[in-house]
């Protein structure tokens, strides 16, 4: 299947004033003689009228509409109408972008409501090694190397914004980035947690957990502590003003990882009064914010061999502050064979109702829909394997409007 037009040809604050062909005509006749006057249709109808018609489009009609005419571009481009689309729009389901080289950021967006592919361009990011978080329409990209490049930014406008530098280690083992959006209060806030070994004791780890907000435009180092026979990683997601971190077991544990809960409005003691155990032996997990749940995607590991995976799990985590799972759904055999028998061989996330998932060695991409308890997989993406080592990741996203970074 062909990508569809590349986004970048129909740029956000494109305005042109081309001649538009005018529409049918229609005629009026008078008492004394028969004239014909040809009309474009849309000057007929009012604004808001037109607004509420271009409303109905898909989000990707939306950048054609706004090259039509200046005066479409002026309605399209408008925060009246960004957040009435976004608002009062058929709902749009999240959309999976899908690297396609590790040596840039250039992949295909897909959208599973048509079924469509899009080359499409991200903004800010350099690399497919990047960490990537999202939140509402906002995707934060930080660099690999140095970790100190952070950005926050609409990939669906282009529109973004650099942070400043974090606090803490300047170089840590691990770093774990999460992003958080509220739309009541148009603010977020990005949450990254370090963590790096005490020199010379594999077993203890220093952890810290940054917090920056777009309200004050500042960080502030919530937590530090020390963890023995654990140490962090880099998967979080922030659920309910909870930030949630897996960690990994670095020996003295059964199991393989385990969860640390962390509420954002205080500052908490020691970390692992808020452990959580995971629901199985897992070979990998991914943590994902479901309309506020927390979901984890998990390689289930085989009971003789822990660090060989046997089937992919999806477990919710039960409200009120408890620490039990209820398990959502197992990945049918047929759809996960291919995904190999290493511990660590797929990337996952989702929003709203819907989780991806992604073997690292294939660009095939499966979905799940946590409400029809359906399992899906999408249209065939444009890219082809060119070598046998090639790899493939990819990240889950909003598609709005109206959100400014």
């Amino acid at each position: 299947m062909d990508a569809e037009t590349s986004w970048t040809t129909y740029p956000y604050n494109y305005i042109t004033t081309a001649y538009v062909p005018e529409a049918e005509s229609y005629s009026e006749q008078s008492d004394d003689e028969t004239k014909v006057q040809t009309f474009s249709m849309d000057s007929l109808l009012p604004n808001d009228l037109l607004e509420r018609i271009l409303s109905f489009l898909p989000i990707e009609s939306i950048f054609r509409a706004g090259t039509v005419c200046k005066r479409w571009n002026e309605i399209v481009s408008s925060r009246r109408f960004l957040w009435n689309f976004s608002n009062n729009s058929v709902p749009q389901s999240p959309w999976y972008f899908m690297f396609t080289s590790t040596d840039d950021s250039s992949g295909y967006a897909y959208d599973p409501v048509i079924k469509k592919w899009y080359s499409f361009d991200l903004p800010c990011i350099e690399t497919s090694n990047w960490f990537v978080a999202s939140s509402c329409g906002l995707v934060c990209f930080m660099d690999n190397d140095c970790r100190n490049k952070i950005y926050v930014s609409n990939p669906i406008t282009k529109q973004w914004r650099r942070l400043i530098e974090p606090p803490g280690h300047k170089s840590t083992d691990y770093t774990a980035l999460s992003t958080s959006m509220n739309r009541a209060k148009h603010s977020y806030s990005v949450s990254i947690v370090k963590s790096k070994q005490v020199p010379g004791d594999f077993f203890q780890w220093d952890v810290s957990i940054h917090l920056y907000s777009s309200e004050t435009m500042t960080w502030t180092t919530s937590v530090t502590d020390v963890l023995t026979g654990w140490r962090g990683g880099d998967e979080s997601v922030i659920c309910n003003n909870v930030l949630y971190f897996l960690i990994y077991s670095t020996g003295g544990s059964d199991h393989r990882h385990g969860l640390i809960a962390s509420k954002l409005s205080s500052s908490s003691g020691s970390l692992m009064r808020s452990f959580i155990p995971m629901p199985c032996s897992l070979t990998c997990g991914r943590l994902m914010n479901l309309k506020e749940r927390l979901v984890v995607v998990g390689g289930i590991g085989k009971h003789d061999r822990p660090d060989i995976i046997k089937g992919i799990g999806i477990w919710c985590l039960k409200g009120g502050g408890g620490k039990e799972w209820q398990e959502m759904a197992r990945m049918p055999q047929r759809f996960f064979q291919g995904f190999g028998e290493l511990d660590d061989v797929f990337a996952s996330s989702g929003s709203d109702d819907i989780v991806y998932i992604q073997s690292y060695g294939s660009p095939a991409l499966l979905t799940f829909d946590m409400k029809l308890k359906c399992w899906k997989w999408s249209q065939k993406c444009p890219v082809s394997k060119k070598f046998p080592l090639q790899l493939f990741t990819g990240f889950c996203f909003e598609p709005r409007l109206e959100i400014t970074p």
